[in-house]
């Protein structure tokens, strides 16, 4: 399992399909996204981002 924080200006979904994306990219046979922590950042009293902590399982074959 992995870590990633997913960010985004839209919503905390959008965040975590934004990590998921980026380790789809490195990570073979991604499996289960566990959402861990999700906050925002905010100015002017509205939210301006987004960001979204996920667990990653995957499934890894390494060699012998």
């Amino acid at each position: 399992m992995i870590e990633l924080v997913g960010t985004g200006t839209e919503s905390w979904e959008k965040a975590a399909a934004t990590a998921v994306d980026l380790a789809s990219k490195t990570l073979p046979d991604l499996r289960i996204a566990e959402v861990v922590e999700m906050d925002m950042q905010i100015e002017g009293g509205k939210a301006i981002s987004y960001r979204t902590k996920v667990k990653l399982s995957f499934k890894y074959e390494g060699g012998s």
